[in-house]
């Protein structure tokens, strides 16, 4: 039986930030592809802007391991893997434009999903061990993921669903 290396909530909360670093980081290279593959003007130009805030959102991350000392290194997040790869079959798969749009937004709003629950329970956790800090850049964060997802939400509201039909 393997032995544990997560023994304490500081090893823990390490850990998922690590996951973290890496998954936004696989979605700054996921990001152009959808954009580019997007045929909406109001989509890609929120997806895009999501890049540039993924973009600093990854520079956060870097401060957030400096408030706790340690190095920005990210191990690998499976999930977001998962979801880029689904995203990238939804946009295979699909021809017309304004379905591959609802597609990209369904799996965009996954990975945003995935990352507010994430970054909710980094925020927790630097609380509960006093990285005050921390928890305020993760927060930032947390409220920037929210505000995309709903954005995306109004997106696909707005016109893209309709279409789609």
């Amino acid at each position: 039986m393997a032995t544990a290396k997560v023994k304490t909530l500081d090893d823990l909360f390490l850990n998922e930030l690590k996951d973290m670093y890496n998954a936004e980081n696989q979605l700054l290279r996921a990001l152009p592809k959808m954009a580019k593959k997007a045929k909406t003007e109001e989509l890609r130009d929120a997806l895009e802007t999501h890049a540039e805030e993924t973009q600093r959102q990854i520079e956060r991350l870097e401060k957030v391991f400096q408030e706790i000392d340690q190095a920005a290194k990210g191990k690998t997040c499976h999930a977001m893997k998962g979801l880029i790869e689904e995203g990238n079959e939804i946009m295979e798969e699909t021809s017309d434009d304004p379905v591959r749009d609802a597609g990209i937004i369904s799996a965009a709003q996954k990975v945003e999903h995935y990352e507010i629950a994430s970054y909710g329970t980094l925020v927790t956790f630097a609380r509960n061990l006093g990285h005050n800090k921390a928890a305020d850049l993760l927060e930032e964060t947390l409220n920037e993921e929210k505000k995309t997802d709903k954005l995306l939400t109004e997106i696909a509201e707005n016109g893209i669903n309709q279409e789609a039909e």
